[in-house]
């Protein structure tokens, strides 16, 4: 008996540590993906506001863009309406993501193959949208694409942007995935909801956030939330953000970009102990 609770204990330590294994690898995991889509995310919105004041007469002619990682920089490309698509614009940013830093190449040339295969899943992700009901629209927001191609295969997020000050939107994004071939395999929700946060326009200061998720959303923090905050949380002067789910808590640190992360169980002990000392 005493060698079986021995066997039964050491079962457990190890089931224990392989959670907690998985747990760390599927934090790094979605981490990575998050700066994935930020550097992807900051060349577009920056690269967009060197170039339209500049194109003034010719925005017409832009038919959308995209970003992707290039050496050491980020490249946002702007592309035209042709069948066969001609580069308008490639700006060219280092780390600083800034104008300052920014290199414009205005000389058209076709797509080379890696940035043919982004336009292409860009291109049917967009049809995906315009014609499958899984995917939502609300007043003041836009849709914003993300094609990344990568050893991890080839995907399309799609984020949900504001078009109003003062306000960050969570949630109402998809992720759409494609095989080799640049075809459509799957394609989900990975929130159920749009979950706006405001911040500024004469609200209190917050030190940041939270939202629950569903058991369907995951466990964890999705890659899409944490590139949301890292877009947002300068502006917002958050300190931190969390997100709650059934077996999790996830707490990002907006000063340091970090993820943190504690059973539920864990949680609901330290804020029932916090609620003990309040009362005292």
């Amino acid at each position: 008996m005493k060698y079986l609770i021995i066997l039964v204990i050491c079962s457990l330590t190890s089931v224990t540590a392989i959670t907690q294994a998985d747990i760390e690898a599927e934090k790094d995991s979605i981490v990575n993906e998050a700066h994935r889509m930020y550097r992807s995310e900051m060349a577009s919105w920056n690269g967009t506001d060197i170039l339209l004041p500049i194109m003034k007469d010719r925005r017409g002619d832009i038919a959308g863009y995209f970003s992707y990682p290039y050496k050491d920089s980020t490249r946002c490309v702007f592309f035209d309406k042709g069948t066969i698509p001609l580069t308008i614009a490639v700006i060219c940013f280092d780390t600083s993501y800034t104008a300052e830093h920014a290199t414009i190449d205005a000389i058209p040339r076709k797509l080379d193959n890696y940035e043919s295969s982004l336009y292409a899943i860009r291109a049917m992700a967009l049809a995906e949208i315009s014609r499958d009901t899984i995917f939502k629209t609300y007043n003041n927001t836009n849709l914003n694409l993300v094609p990344i191609i990568d050893s991890l295969g080839e995907r399309v997020y799609v984020l949900t942007g504001p078009e109003q000050d003062g306000v960050i939107i969570f949630g109402n994004d998809y992720l759409l995935k494609f095989d080799s071939d640049n075809k459509l395999i799957s394609k989900r929700a990975l929130h159920r909801n749009m979950m706006p946060a405001e911040y500024g326009k004469g609200k209190e200061t917050s030190v940041g956030g939270v939202h629950t998720h569903l058991p369907e959303t995951g466990d964890l923090i999705t890659a899409t939330d944490i590139c949301t905050l890292m877009l947002y949380e300068k502006f917002a002067k958050w300190q931190q953000y969390m997100v709650i789910s059934q077996r999790y808590v996830s707490i990002w640190d907006c000063n340091n970009n970090a993820l943190f992360t504690l059973t539920r169980e864990a949680w609901d002990r330290i804020s029932k102990d916090q609620g003990k000392r309040h009362k005292k």
